[in-house]
Protein backbone atom coordinates (compact mmCIF):
# COMPACT_ATOMS: atom_id res chain seq x y z
CA UNK A 1 0.00 0.00 0.00
CA UNK A 2 1.79 3.49 -1.24
CA UNK A 3 1.00 6.46 0.58
CA UNK A 4 -0.32 9.66 -1.89
CA UNK A 5 -1.05 13.35 -0.92
CA UNK A 6 -3.46 15.61 -1.81
CA UNK A 7 -4.12 19.11 -0.66
CA UNK A 8 -7.91 19.64 1.15
CA UNK A 9 -9.88 22.96 1.24
CA UNK A 10 -11.78 23.30 4.47
CA UNK A 11 -14.36 25.92 5.05
CA UNK A 12 -17.38 26.19 7.17
CA UNK A 13 -20.16 27.16 6.35
CA UNK A 14 -23.29 29.21 7.32
CA UNK A 15 -25.04 26.63 9.11
CA UNK A 16 -21.36 25.53 10.85
CA UNK A 17 -20.63 22.18 8.97
CA UNK A 18 -17.32 21.95 7.71
CA UNK A 19 -16.87 21.50 3.94
CA UNK A 20 -13.91 19.93 2.95
CA UNK A 21 -12.90 19.87 -1.25
CA UNK A 22 -9.79 18.72 -2.78
CA UNK A 23 -9.11 20.08 -5.79
CA UNK A 24 -7.09 17.11 -7.57
CA UNK A 25 -9.76 14.94 -7.47
CA UNK A 26 -12.83 16.39 -9.03
CA UNK A 27 -16.05 15.64 -7.69
CA UNK A 28 -14.80 14.70 -4.05
CA UNK A 29 -15.81 16.77 -1.48
CA UNK A 30 -17.81 15.93 1.62
CA UNK A 31 -18.77 17.69 4.96
CA UNK A 32 -18.91 17.14 8.69
CA UNK A 33 -20.72 18.67 11.79
CA UNK A 34 -17.37 19.06 13.27
CA UNK A 35 -13.72 19.63 12.13
CA UNK A 36 -12.69 15.81 12.88
CA UNK A 37 -15.94 14.19 11.73
CA UNK A 38 -15.66 16.28 8.19
CA UNK A 39 -11.81 14.96 7.69
CA UNK A 40 -12.80 11.47 8.64
CA UNK A 41 -15.29 11.93 6.09
CA UNK A 42 -12.91 13.17 3.50
CA UNK A 43 -10.27 10.42 4.15
CA UNK A 44 -13.36 8.05 3.21
CA UNK A 45 -14.06 10.14 0.06
CA UNK A 46 -10.90 10.11 -1.02
CA UNK A 47 -9.99 6.81 -0.92
CA UNK A 48 -13.66 5.94 -2.66
CA UNK A 49 -12.57 8.34 -5.44
CA UNK A 50 -9.12 6.86 -5.85
CA UNK A 51 -10.21 2.94 -5.98
CA UNK A 52 -12.95 4.77 -8.92
CA UNK A 53 -10.14 6.42 -11.26
CA UNK A 54 -8.22 3.33 -11.00
CA UNK A 55 -11.19 1.52 -11.85
CA UNK A 56 -11.31 3.24 -15.14
CA UNK A 57 -7.67 3.61 -15.70
CA UNK A 58 -7.00 7.22 -14.97
CA UNK A 59 -3.54 8.31 -14.38
CA UNK A 60 -3.38 9.85 -10.38
CA UNK A 61 -0.11 10.90 -10.28
CA UNK A 62 -0.46 13.20 -13.01
CA UNK A 63 -3.61 15.11 -10.92
CA UNK A 64 -1.38 17.31 -8.48
CA UNK A 65 -2.66 20.92 -8.54
CA UNK A 66 -0.73 22.98 -6.09
CA UNK A 67 -2.63 25.36 -3.99
CA UNK A 68 -0.56 28.43 -3.66
CA UNK A 69 -2.63 30.69 -1.56
CA UNK A 70 -6.11 31.80 -0.60
CA UNK A 71 -6.78 35.79 -0.61
CA UNK A 72 -9.75 38.05 0.48
CA UNK A 73 -10.51 40.34 -1.65
CA UNK A 74 -12.73 43.36 -1.53
CA UNK A 75 -14.91 44.52 -4.48
CA UNK A 76 -16.21 47.28 -4.64
CA UNK A 77 -20.15 46.99 -5.93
Amino acid sequence: MSIMRFQAIIEQDEDGYFVVDVPALQGCHTQGKTYEEAMSNIQEVVSMCIREMKEDGVNIEARYPEIIGIKTLEVAV
